[in-house]
């Protein structure tokens, strides 16, 4: 990582406990601190959604107790997890967890060479991208397809087996957290160091693409008889690369609307195809979401690559200074101002 990020302690903001909680059932997020401010916040937008007998708000505020509760353990419980995960799941394709040359797509080393370049520009990298209707979304080949095929096939053989499993956020109920399955330190990183800051840092130095020093990678399926889509929404990121490794499938492909600041009533949508093997490259707060598939099953690798010098001074999640609580790992990307950070504005080192 940049700024020795890999010797840094990671924090969450308070709000991640409470706040942008996704209710499925009424396609809505919220914020919960006590069951009265909830109620008053919330009870009449429920009942307009559907919410109207007693016993449905009780179901919600029963779920929302046990999200909460869920978040608040997150950390112990993940930790936990990728112990387990590692004394007791041995690996279909073990060589999928380090990341090689001969994984990735020869047009994507082109572009990352070039962005090492002394004479680089955002404009010459413009030219090599694939820009889409939605503004500063970019599709990029990042993986050939022998190897998406090979990482689904250890995804699948992980999903059934008995070790445990994390959900990947709120919103996605079928996927796998990377870390805890053993990808960070010779894959996931390695990728985001090596590969994807060069192109962030071109592509979004205004927000935090020079400065990019943690991540939570994961994937999401979607399935038939599982998940079909996924809601309207932006992400706890500063830049999102999603990666469509496959199988066969049909529709499902992503939409982006505007900015998180920009109401919906106010935005018009633009439709993205996701390929395989081909990559979306986006602002975390762009806001967006995924169209149903209509057959088959699709694996995403998700990448939220995230600046501690932006998030400090601006939470992404409740808009607010964070207040930082302790966290595992990467946390959510937060850290805590020192004498050994710099101050100068931030570049990719």
């Amino acid at each position: 990582m940049t700024d020795g990020a890999s010797h840094r302690h990671f924090y969450l903001c308070r709000c991640f406990s409470t706040d942008n909680i996704f209710l499925e059932e009424y396609h809505t997020h919220v914020r919960f601190v006590t069951q009265q401010q909830f109620t008053l916040d919330y009870r009449a937008l429920l009942s307009r959604l559907g919410c109207v007998t007693e016993q449905q708000f009780e179901d919600v505020l029963n779920k929302i107790s046990q999200e909460v509760d869920r978040r608040r353990h997150l950390g112990v419980m993940s930790a936990e997890r990728a112990i387990a995960i590692k004394d007791m799941y041995q690996p279909f394709h073990p060589h999928v967890y380090h990341l090689q040359e001969s994984y990735l797509s020869p047009k994507f080393k082109q572009i990352v060479e070039y962005c090492e370049n002394r004479n680089t520009s955002e404009e010459g990298l413009l030219d090599l991208l694939e820009e889409e209707a939605a503004v500063r979304v970019y599709r990029l080949p990042v993986f050939e397809k022998s190897f998406c095929d090979e990482l689904v096939e250890e995804l699948e053989h992980f999903e059934k087996s008995s070790a445990p499993k994390g959900r990947p956020t709120t919103m996605n109920h079928y996927g796998i957290l990377l870390d805890e399955l053993g990808f960070d330190e010779d894959f996931i990183t390695p990728l985001c160091e090596r590969y994807l800051y060069p192109l962030t840092s071109l592509l979004y130095p205004d927000c935090g693409g020079r400065c990019l020093d943690s991540h939570k990678a994961f994937v999401v399926k979607y399935d038939m008889n599982e998940d079909l889509d996924l809601s309207y929404h932006y992400d706890n990121s500063e830049v999102t690369l999603n990666v469509s490794l496959g199988k066969d499938f049909t529709e499902g492909n992503l939409y982006f609307g505007d900015m998180k600041q920009v109401p919906l009533n106010e935005t018009e949508c633009s439709e993205v195809e996701h390929r395989v093997t081909e990559g979306l490259l986006h602002r975390g707060q762009h806001m967006h979401g995924a169209l149903p598939i209509s057959s088959g099953q699709r694996w995403n690798l998700i990448i939220w690559m995230r600046a501690s010098q932006v998030r400090n001074n601006l939470c992404p999640m409740c808009n607010k200074r964070p207040t930082l609580v302790e966290g595992e790992g990467f946390a959510d990307g937060f850290t805590k101002p020192s004498s050994a950070q710099p101050s100068t504005p931030c570049v990719l080192t």
